[in-house]
């Protein structure tokens, strides 16, 4: 019995040592410094370049109200002002990230880190830099491809996002405010995230710190594979706050093939308006649990009016697959060629009900800005705004309704992006620039206006705080 106690310990502590010297072979396999410099050389910095117009410092800061403006103001000749001086043009800089995936020299980063600027500068890791030419882009999903004349360039890997599990080891190489080729690492915190501002990217969080200039990078999973691009991060600093987003790189690869074979996206389109369903909604539907889309709204003419659908319908499956949340199915539908022909389960008077319906194809962005010529500019806020033509409005559906061509300043801090419209300001409906001019120039500095924003199939509210500085 002695014997068999003793053999049975000395067996169990074999065991444990033979477990504990197999951790390093397993770790040297994975080990981060061996993936970071088998894939460092295809990660790139990438700089632009924006040429702003920018009014010269004026001599004195009164404000024009100010009983020393007015004194001082007879003091500078005819024309000109103590606020200021001539217009003039400065460079305006921006950096990110982005990875080369084919060896000649087509480089994946975000849409945001590329999107209206004049020129964009890749460097390499061996010093080369090479001035890129942006193929194309998509706002919606932040993806970008952009080209560089060269050869034989190294790649990443593609992995699969699918694999990823949740508590998996990551790595991220970026340049994080301009240090080029800096290396993260963390763990998957989640995937499938919705965000409320993005409807067709289901992101992986992580906990990677990702910080300005990592935007567009990759994300590595321990076998040296790209599975997703750094694309947002969660903070109230402006810094690296515990949660990262990557974009997962199937939807990457996808969005930048289309826009490399055609030099647009083409997704599928339904023309519904959607909410979650909450508990109590779920109960008074007569659902088992809280799960689908709500419907609130099927616009005329549209794939979805066609096809039967009806508002307080719950989209249960689209083309087979299960929608569990309400941010599930314009993913699903997105990624639905135009014109194919999906079967749909829908809950409709405490039963399960299906439907046929043919995909259209969502309106592009692109198109709003096609016979936009009167594009104005309007400083406060930091919005360049466009009204659209009487054609655009009969193909949106729309009575009124301004094209952002481009945000920056305060605009641009409280999410505003190019390719928004934006339907009223504080409730009240904005047809021209003028409206919107009146509207905004009633709110005071340092007080928020209500802009009703269309950004693809949904609306929201976005606070705009007016600081004063772009006056």
């Amino acid at each position: 019995m002695k014997h068999s106690i003793l053999g049975g310990v000395f067996g169990a502590v074999s065991l444990f040592a033979a477990l504990l010297f197999a951790v390093p072979a397993q770790a040297a396999a994975l080990d981060v410094a061996d993936l970071v410099e088998r894939n460092g050389p295809a990660v790139v910095n990438i700089s632009t370049t924006r040429i702003v117009q920018q009014r010269a410092p004026g001599a004195f800061p009164f404000p024009e109200e100010d009983e020393m403006f007015d004194f001082f103001r007879r003091f500078f000749p005819p024309g000109t002002s103590p606020r200021g001086g001539p217009m003039r043009e400065i460079p305006a800089r921006g950096a990110g990230s982005g990875f080369i995936v084919s060896g000649d020299g087509y480089i994946l980063t975000n849409a945001h880190v590329v999107q209206g600027v004049d020129e964009v500068t890749v460097k390499l890791t061996d010093k080369r830099k090479f001035i890129a030419k942006v193929i194309g882009y998509d706002t919606r999903t932040d993806i970008a491809v952009i080209k560089i004349n060269a050869s034989k360039l190294p790649t990443v890997a593609i992995g699969d996002p699918e694999k990823l599990r949740v508590g998996e080891a990551v790595v991220a190489i970026g340049s994080p405010f301009g240090f080029e080729n800096s290396v993260t690492s963390g763990i998957v915190s989640a995937k499938g995230r919705s965000l409320p501002s993005e409807s067709y990217v289901p992101f992986i969080q992580t906990d990677v710190a990702v910080n300005p200039g990592n935007s567009g990078g990759p994300l590595f999973n321990l076998r040296g594979e790209v599975v997703g691009m750094n694309s947002q991060i969660y903070s109230r600093s402006g810094g690296y706050q515990g949660l990262s987003f990557a974009i997962p790189i199937d939807l990457a690869m996808e969005v930048a093939g289309q826009i490399k074979t055609t030099g647009k996206v083409s997704r599928g389109w339904l023309g519904v308006s959607i909410q979650e369903v909450s508990s109590d909604l779920a109960e008074s539907f007569g659902l088992d649990r809280p799960r689908g889309a709500l419907v609130t709204e099927v616009q005329e003419d549209s794939p979805a009016a066609k096809g039967g659908l009806q508002p307080s319908d719950v989209v249960l499956k689209f083309d087979g697959k299960p929608v569990e949340n309400s941010g599930d199915l314009p993913r699903i539908v997105g990624n639905t060629k135009p014109g194919t022909k999906v079967a749909m389960q829908v809950w409709r008077n405490r039963a399960a009900r299906e439907l046929a319906v043919v995909t259209g194809e969502m309106p592009a962005q692109d198109k709003l800005a096609i016979g936009s010529a009167d594009r104005k500019s309007y400083s406060r806020g930091g919005l360049v705004l466009s009204e659209l033509t009487p054609e655009q409005r009969k193909e949106l559906k729309l009575n009124g309704g301004l094209l952002v061509q481009e945000a920056a300043g305060d605009a641009l801090r409280a999410g505003i992006r190019e390719g928004d419209l934006i339907l009223a300001v504080n409730n009240a409906e904005v047809r021209t620039v003028e409206q919107f001019r009146k509207l905004i120039a009633a709110v005071p500095v340092g007080k928020s206006a209500a802009i009703l924003v269309r950004r693809g199939d949904s609306t929201l509210y976005i606070p705009l705080k007016i600081s004063g500085s772009n006056d």
